[in-house]
C-alpha cells in the first residue's frame, strides 16, 4: 500500500511530462498546418487539444471562453491526431490508460477518457498496458529527446 501510495504521484508526473512531449509536438505541427494563427492563438489550441484528450479541461480565463468559441476547430484537430501524429499513439496510449490506472486507485472513473481516444483512433486497443517501470522509461526517454527532463533524471 505505501508503495502504491508513493509510486501514483511518480506515475501522475510521467502523465504530464507526455502531455509535454505532445504539447510541443502539436504546437509545432499546428503552427505549420494554421500558419495564419499567432503563436497565442496556437498555445491555446495545442493546451485545449491536449485538455480535451486528458479529459482536462481547463476552466480558467481565457482559456475556457477559447475553448467553448472554438469548440470545432479543436474537434477537429483532435481528430486528425492518429493520422497526422502517428508517432504520439504510442505515448499518448501508454499516458492515458496509466492515467486511467492513477484514477482508479484513487477511486475516480476515467475510462469515458480511454472510449474517446479510442473513438478517436489515437488509443491502441492492441497495446498491453505498461509496467510502471517500462512506462518510466518511456517519459524519461522522451523527455529528454524534447529537453524537459535532464539525462540524470
Amino acid at each position: 500500500m505505501e508503495v502504491e501510495k508513493r509510486l501514483i504521484p511518480v506515475l501522475r508526473e510521467g502523465v504530464e511530462a507526455i502531455k509535454m512531449v505532445f504539447f510541443k509536438k502539436l504546437k509545432t505541427h499546428l503552427a505549420r498546418k494554421h500558419p495564419r494563427l499567432d503563436s497565442s492563438r496556437v498555445n491555446k489550441l495545442c493546451g485545449a487539444v491536449v485538455n480535451d484528450l486528458f479529459g482536462t479541461p481547463n476552466t480558467a480565463e481565457p482559456f475556457a471562453t477559447f475553448a467553448q468559441e472554438n469548440k470545432a476547430l479543436i474537434e477537429g484537430e483532435a481528430r486528425s491526431i492518429a493520422v497526422e501524429l502517428q508517432e504520439m499513439r504510442i505515448p499518448l496510449t501508454d499516458a492515458l490508460r496509466i492515467q486511467f490506472l492513477c484514477d482508479h486507485q484513487e477511486g475516480m472513473d476515467s475510462s469515458s477518457v480511454l472510449q474517446r481516444a479510442k473513438e478517436l483512433d489515437i488509443l491502441l486497443v492492441d497495446r498491453e498496458v505498461p509496467l510502471p517501470a517500462k512506462f518510466m522509461t518511456l517519459v524519461r526517454k522522451l523527455g529528454t529527446a524534447f529537453n524537459l527532463l535532464s539525462h540524470r533524471s
